[in-house]
């Protein structure tokens, strides 16, 4: 696992509460992960969540994935967990809005120590988000502590791609990221393991590169002003981003980096 020292909650706070979370917003939707609805979808099918299941999304930021699985998947009750207020009241407002709220609700909480009761929930879901998890062991601990025996944890995250990073690269994507550290699939196997569950799927998706391609030809082709306003017209931190990402992209394109999937079940 690659990690930097100067990372942890309080930094990713501040993207999501800043205009950087909005610039992930604009370019990847409102779904703010890899593959947006496909993606949710292949992870919702391969973990066999369907009706009347009750979850708990971890680090489930405006809740558009619990949107997803109550509109989608005919889940009955879910509840996300997530540490930055902002995004928090958003996810809140927007269920208001599309008449959800008696069917999720959010927690403004430490998703490594989120309050929840044991055994409540039949699966766990996070996308995307468990990268800006500092102890990431502690965080599959309490993925395990809240499902069901015989309940699933299904995840998608950003992780390590086979080829490997440079520590040199390592730091550079974690820290434009904000990232304290970046699993592989085979440390994800192993905390997964040891948290008393079985490893059902571990895979790379195969849709970093693409999907990032995608996101640097919006910016540069379609949305160029839009980020602009959202980083008060800053053109020479728009270039900087810029840069950032089309490194992001070569990491991606290199095997370096990857999205991967992650289907488990609680031991009974």
């Amino acid at each position: 696992m690659k990690s930097v020292s100067n990372i942890g909650l309080a930094e990713v706070q501040a993207v999501y509460s800043g205009p950087e979370g909005e610039l992930w917003e604009l370019i990847m939707g409102e779904q703010i992960h890899i593959g947006g609805f496909i993606s949710s979808m292949d992870l919702a099918e391969k973990a066999g969540i369907g009706a009347g299941m009750k979850g708990v999304d971890l680090c489930c930021c405006n809740g558009a994935g619990m949107r997803f699985l109550v509109r989608f998947r005919d889940v009955a009750q879910m509840t996300g967990v997530d540490a930055t207020k902002k995004v928090v009241e958003q996810g809140r407002s927007r269920c208001r809005q599309e008449e959800l709220s008696d069917k999720i609700k959010f927690v403004l909480a430490d998703v490594c120590d989120s309050g929840l009761e044991d055994a409540s929930a039949d699966f766990v879901w996070g996308e995307d988000a468990w990268c800006y998890v500092v102890d990431k062991e502690r965080l599959i601990c309490e993925a395990a502590r809240i499902v069901k025996p015989g309940g699933v944890i299904a995840f998608t995250d950003w992780i390590e791609g086979t080829t490997g990073l440079t520590d040199a690269e390592a730091e550079r994507f974690l820290t434009f990221m904000k990232f304290p550290n970046v699993q592989g699939i085979s440390g994800y196997k192993d905390l997964i393991k040891a948290g008393g569950c079985t490893v059902i799927k571990a895979e790379d998706t195969g849709r970093f590169g693409p999907y990032v391609d995608l996101y640097l030809n919006m910016l540069n082709m379609q949305l160029t002003y839009d980020a602009l306003k959202i980083i008060g017209f800053d053109q020479e931190l728009m270039q900087k981003m810029g840069g950032e990402m089309a490194f992001m992209q070569k990491l991606a394109h290199a095997g370096k980096i990857a999205q991967g999937l992650f289907v488990a079940r609680k031991k009974r």
